[in-house]
């Protein structure tokens, strides 16, 4: 994926949350240069927001990484995202992995992210690894068009179900487990548009470094991956047609926007012992720059 001015095709998705098997072109969620080395054999992950986009391409990796995956989507309206990605992850996975599962839920109440871990763990008996990565985000061009109901859903989404995931999954994780959550390039630059996407990832930075120093102690690592601008389906359910033809090549000096693939392989590094265990607190940023 070389650097070099890429236009995408003309696209609107006007429902959110957006659905990967409309766009075009398909977001790329895996590569045959991508080698994995069992970095994550016997490991038992969790991904929210994975049935699509950066999610999905996570989900991929950690299975070829020889994790056991577990995702969540949003009943009946990401379904067909959720049945493909289950079918990625069965196809991908080691021998020795247990079958995936994908579980439906709204995670931006509390009830239901500890129902989401208490079936994770009676299927799976522990969590190693829990990706917080579960997203919505709409424009406004000003604060007078935000009301309480859509920044109590944003906030619900996007920081809520950080904190509540958190909560009941740490109590059945043990040392050496990681947790990963999802930020965002707005969270350092800002964007116009978006104040109150770019406040939750600003929230989930600040969220990560003191868990992490909370954590420490029990010998669990808390990072985070601040991806640039991905072509993913938040995207085109989100920004206008003319925003995104020119999506990503208006903002980095690579002139394109990323593809889930080359951000995923943050999330292996994070996850991995191996890889990263004497980070932690810390924040990584593919975002073309």
């Amino acid at each position: 994926m070389a650097s070099g001015e890429y236009r995408f095709p003309p696209q609107k998705q006007y429902t959110q949350p957006g659905k990967e098997y409309l766009m075009n072109p398909p977001p790329q969620y895996s590569s045959p240069d991508y080698k994995p080395s069992n970095k994550l054999q016997g490991k038992v992950a969790v991904v929210t927001g994975g049935d699509s986009g950066i999610g999905r391409a996570v989900c991929n990796l950690f299975s070829l990484e020889g994790a056991t995956v577990i995702f969540t989507y949003v009943k009946g309206q990401e379904d067909i995202d959720a049945r493909d990605t289950l079918e990625i992850i069965r196809k991908g996975k080691s021998g020795d992995a247990k079958e995936p599962m994908a579980i439906a839920v709204d995670l931006g109440y509390e009830e239901n992210c500890k129902r989401v871990v208490d079936e994770v763990i009676n299927a799976y008996g522990c969590i190693d690894v829990l990706v917080n990565n579960a997203a919505v985000q709409f424009q406004s061009d000003s604060l007078e068009e935000i009301d309480d109901k859509r920044l109590d859903k944003v906030f619900r989404t996007n920081i809520f179900s950080y904190f509540f995931m958190t909560k009941y999954a740490v109590r059945h994780m043990k040392e050496g487990s990681s947790i990963i959550n999802t930020t965002s390039v707005v969270a350092y630059q800002g964007f116009a548009t978006l104040v109150d996407y770019a406040s939750t990832k600003g929230a989930i930075v600040g969220f990560t470094r003191a868990l992490a120093l909370q954590l420490v102690s029990k010998g669990i690592r808390v990072n985070g991956v601040a991806p640039g601008p991905i072509w993913t389906p938040l995207q085109v359910a989100s920004f206008t047609v003319e925003q995104i033809v020119v999506f990503g090549s208006d903002v980095t000096p690579m002139k394109r926007a990323g593809q889930p693939i080359e951000v995923a392989p943050s999330y292996v590094f994070l996850a991995s012992n191996q890889c990263s265990s004497y980070i932690t607190g810390q924040v990584l940023h593919p975002n073309g720059h």
